[in-house]
């Protein structure tokens, strides 16, 4: 079966983070949500999304299409009802389409037509930004007990410091020589060839993904991912880095979710707690304005290729889109366009030319080519989001 999976109307509530990416390429948990699909069903996956992300992210269609909305995260339950569907049917969840089988093409779709199954289980699901650290504990849970179901770990070093051990899973090359892993609230999964270096604290649940590091002394509080290639130090909570981004440093990131290729200079902080408790309003692309998000902890969400300098501050609640650049004292305001250069003294538009010349070397350190493909879909963002800088 050919399995497609599509944005579904939360696309827009994921801003930044689908500015460069599909919903299905978002991280949570230990995989992508993507990853997850294709793990659980064995196969490939492709993708229904932007016309601009398309050229990256193209779609393979074939005579038979089973299609899964890319903001669900899969369970055995509802694997097994994905895989059990039968041409023109649909599964929903109240008024939600999860998955529906298909040999029409894509502006033929009439769900009248369709016979409904109704999912009652639970499942997770992404609505908003906030819901990828939100959520991350429950999913960290369930990708631990898919990737390690009938494995082996790795041994944990007689120097490590093991709390619950029967819930941490240490992937080949992984080194940890001297650090304390408290796996009592959720599991640890530490991926292969990442690193913990010595006197660092992780409490679970945690992962670690392949590639990455906890440089020494951090200090991290779970529900925590750091993706694969990431580098990061100081002290982390509740936090979800994608990959190849880099937090190396003391300083804290709390609450909040980091896209790809993006850096926090030495000592950067999050606040992640308004002075008041009151709720946390976060910037809403849909609206242009500020939402409530009916927290009272919320960090920093910041989209691909943006980075911080050293001694950054970020406001409760702060929103910071693609390739911006951010630096000198005081708190920058609490949504910061894509393609912004700055801090609180004002922003100027930092150019594509500029910007581009920045992801080309930052890549090229992790052996990654800035490809054409790359530099189109940020042109189309910068275009995109030019309504909200202030030029």
């Amino acid at each position: 079966m050919n399995y497609i999976l599509f944005d579904g109307p939360s696309r827009n509530n994921l801003l930044p983070f689908t500015y460069t990416r599909p919903v299905a390429d978002i991280r949570v948990g230990i995989l992508t949500i993507r990853e997850k699909w294709e793990k659980y069903l064995n196969t490939t996956t492709t993708t229904v999304t932007e016309d601009y992300l398309s050229e990256k992210y193209p779609m393979v269609e074939k005579d038979s299409n089973v299609m899964i909305n890319g903001s669900y995260l899969p369970n055995f339950e509802l694997v097994e009802m994905v895989k059990n569907l039968q041409e023109n049917q649909a599964i929903f969840k109240g008024e939600d389409v999860i998955a529906f089988f298909t040999k029409d093409t894509q502006e033929d779709i009439d769900f009248d037509t369709y016979e409904a199954l109704e999912f009652h289980e639970d499942c997770l699901k992404l609505e908003n930004t906030w819901d990828i650290f939100a959520k991350n504990g429950e999913a960290i849970q369930e990708d631990f007990n898919l990737i390690t179901k009938d494995r082996t770990s790795q041994p944990i070093p007689e120097t490590t410091v093991a709390f619950h051990s029967e819930n941490i899973f240490i992937e080949e090359g992984a080194v940890l020589p001297l650090c304390s892993l408290n796996a009592t609230n959720g599991p640890i999964y530490i991926g292969k060839d990442a690193e913990i270096m010595e006197g660092s604290m992780i409490r679970g649940p945690f992962a670690l993904c392949d590639n990455a590091v906890v440089k020494m002394a951090g200090k991290i509080y779970g529900p925590t991912t750091i993706g694969p290639f990431s580098k990061v130090g100081g002290e982390i909570s509740n936090s979800v880095i994608f990959g190849y981004s880099n937090k190396g440093h003391d300083g804290f990131l709390g609450n909040s979710v980091l896209g790809e290729w993006c850096n926090l200079g030495a000592d950067t902080n999050t606040s992640n707690l308004k002075n008041n408790y009151a709720q946390v309003r976060l910037w809403d692309y849909q609206t242009e304005g500020f939402a409530k998000t009916g927290l009272q902890f919320c960090g920093l969400m910041m989209g691909d290729h943006s980075k911080a300098g050293i001694n950054t501050m970020f406001n409760t609640g702060t929103v910071v889109g693609v390739s911006s650049n951010i630096f000198g004292s005081g708190f920058p305001r609490n949504f910061v366009p894509s393609f912004s250069w700055g801090g609180n003294s004002g922003f100027t538009t930092y150019l594509t030319k500029k910007a581009f010349e920045v992801a080309k070397v930052v890549m090229a350190r992790r052996k990654v080519d800035f490809t054409e493909e790359d530099q189109k879909i940020l042109e189309f963002v910068f275009e995109e989001t030019k309504k909200y800088r202030r030029e």
